[in-house]
């Protein structure tokens, strides 16, 4: 059988390794550059760090959990709960933590190696570092004189001090809607500088009593239920940044009460107003970031960042914004498939001569030329409307089969070129002729390509990856490394 290596141990290497390991293939290894399991939950501590996805969708159907606290958790409960599910379903001990892959390269085989110097080899290669794990920082001029503290939401230093503080926020994304109502009131004053304004809608958040948590551990069934009613409000999210009229009409009005309810003054109102269609950016659940924004000790800067200076923040219109800790809640390198590793393929092609253009993969999985390389939460799979955990799931399940098809053909396999063309083609076209053709640029790739969104609904990724059809692949002679 097969050796396979992953690479990553966060939820979407998880669910890859419970995959395999309950196939009954047994030489799984993941390789992880941490120091535990966790991936994005491990890295992202920021105050009022959680979840916004509903619990009883946030977590695999193959381990529900009856414990959560409340419907939507904290970011230590999700952490604690990766933790759990790789400790019982034996993913934990096969995880070589301190371990970060620098290349890989196939060879017949691949032949991984590491920024430590070992080399690794495996028959499959499984990447499953996502598409949120290399934080996203603003090369903005002066960032190297200023005479604070600067820091990335995803590389949060629990020492950090906020209490009065002068605590600048660039960015308005899932961060720092999470971010800035925490250490509101704590902080002397927090500006947050703002690119373009995110849709929201109120979050429905409760917490979990006694007797709920009671039912669910003594009729596990009913956590299903919880599941398809969570499952079902995300249609209607999902549903909307599709280009469903109804749906899209409905929720931007919902989201429009709620702001005219949160926000009374009309000026800072209509700087919170989103001018891009809804689904450009994650629609974000929360009841107090505009309430945040709001309070006398918060300002909203919409002015342009020009450059850091030693005291703060310098903007278009010549302010200088005080402060004594910069936070860059700007997100990940979302685009940046994979890197900084770098994968070669056949005859010598790597994966970034492959992607000049932009990243792209036959399901979001597999890319001709990369044989036995099949990639968890790849290119075009990333969800804006439900959670990214039931995307994982149907990915293993197809790595599952392709891995056993590679041991029925007792060859390598990789994706056809042109059906991998095909696929590509209709992704883009898909999505140029929806919601996304109105967003702005930093969603596309300097060839005008959008590679990280799925255009559809999250049931169709499933149904299309229900099944792996034989003909989309074809089998590698590994002797001269031409296909037959």
């Amino acid at each position: 059988m097969s050796r396979v290596v992953i690479i990553g141990a966060g939820f979407g290497g998880i669910a890859a390794a419970v995959e395999l390991l309950r196939r009954g293939l047994d030489d799984v290894v993941l390789l992880e550059k941490g120091d535990r399991v966790g991936g994005v939950w491990r890295d992202n501590s920021y105050p009022g760090c959680a979840c916004d996805v509903p619990a009883p969708l946030y977590s695999y159907s193959f381990a529900p959990n009856p414990g959560w606290s409340r419907r939507f958790p904290r970011h230590e409960e999700i952490l604690a709960y990766a933790r759990d599910v790789a400790d019982r379903f034996g993913v934990t001990e096969r995880v070589r933590f301190g371990t970060e892959v620098a290349e890989a390269r196939w060879d017949g085989r691949w032949h991984l190696t590491t920024t430590g110097g070992e080399l690794i080899e495996a028959d499959i290669l499984i990447p499953a570092v996502g598409q949120l794990s290399r934080p996203a920082t603003p090369a903005l001029p002066g960032a190297d004189r200023f005479a604070g503290r600067a820091v990335h939401t995803a590389r949060w230093d629990p020492g950090v001090e906020v209490e009065g503080k002068r605590v600048a926020v660039v960015g308005t994304g899932a961060s720092a809607i999470q971010l800035v109502p925490a250490i509101a009131g704590r902080a002397a004053h927090v500006t947050v500088f703002q690119r373009s304004a995110p849709w929201t809608l109120p979050k429905p958040d409760r917490r979990y009593g006694r007797a709920r948590t009671t039912a669910y551990r003594k009729m596990p069934h009913l956590m299903r239920l919880a599941r398809a009613g969570t499952w079902g409000m995300t249609i209607v999210t999902g549903l909307a940044i599709t280009g469903n009229r109804p749906a899209g009409a409905f929720l931007r009005g919902v989201s429009g009460l709620q702001r005219r309810w949160q926000v009374r003054d009309r000026a800072l109102r209509a700087r919170v107003t989103p001018d891009e269609p809804m689904g450009c950016k994650r629609v974000l659940y929360t009841s107090s970031w505009l309430p945040a924004l709001a309070r006398a000790d918060v300002s909203l800067v919409t002015e342009k960042i020009v450059e850091v200076v030693p005291e703060g923040v310098r903007t278009a219109d010549g302010a200088v914004h005080g402060c004594d800790l910069l936070v860059y809640a700007t997100g990940f390198a979302a685009t940046e498939f994979l890197a900084p590793i770098r994968i070669t393929g056949r005859d010598g092609h790597t994966l970034d001569d492959e992607w000049r253009d932009g990243a792209y993969a036959y399901l979001g999985v597999t890319v001709p030329g990369f044989p036995n390389l099949f990639m968890i939460y790849g290119p075009n799979t990333n969800t804006g409307s439900t959670s990214v955990l039931y995307f994982h799931e149907a990915q293993a399940r197809y790595v599952a089969r392709l891995v056993a098809l590679v041991d029925k053909k007792r060859a390598p396999i990789e994706v056809r070129r042109e059906r991998a063309a095909t696929y590509d083609g209709e992704m883009q076209r898909r999505l140029a002729s929806s919601v996304w053709t109105g967003c702005q640029s930093w969603y596309r790739t300097a060839a005008g390509r959008i590679v990280t969104n799925w255009p559809g609904m999250a049931g169709e990724y499933r149904r299309r990856t229900s099944h792996l059809y034989d003909g989309d692949y074809t089998a590698i002679t590994v002797r001269n490394e031409t296909t037959r």
